[in-house]
């Protein structure tokens, strides 16, 4: 193989590993987006019967507690990194029940 073929690859395989490595998240970013893609899911689904509602309350109370503050600091913390605030930016800010006093 010649050298400029060499050099080719070496370059093309350089941008490859860049690329993949610029859609990594920070590890606190991708904990946030596993645990609250699952909490959406669990608030989506419908409760048929009372097993099925102890079921989803039970996940949500696990999943979802907190989301509203998490979000809201990862928000902050990352507010001149775009591309986590793009995909921080897709969730809804506010989903936690609040009381009304």
């Amino acid at each position: 193989m010649n050298r400029p073929v060499i050099v080719s690859i070496l370059l093309i395989s350089g941008i490859s590993y860049a690329a993949e490595k610029s859609n990594v998240l920070p590890k606190d970013v991708s904990a946030f987006i596993e645990k609250r893609d699952m909490c959406d899911h669990f608030r989506g689904e419908e409760p048929y019967d009372k097993e099925r509602r102890a079921f989803l309350e039970k996940n949500i109370l696990e999943l979802c507690a907190g989301s509203d503050a998490a979000l809201a600091n990862l928000k902050s913390k990352y507010i001149n990194d775009k591309e986590v605030s793009s995909r921080l930016d897709k969730y809804e800010s506010k989903i936690e029940a609040t009381s009304y006093k």
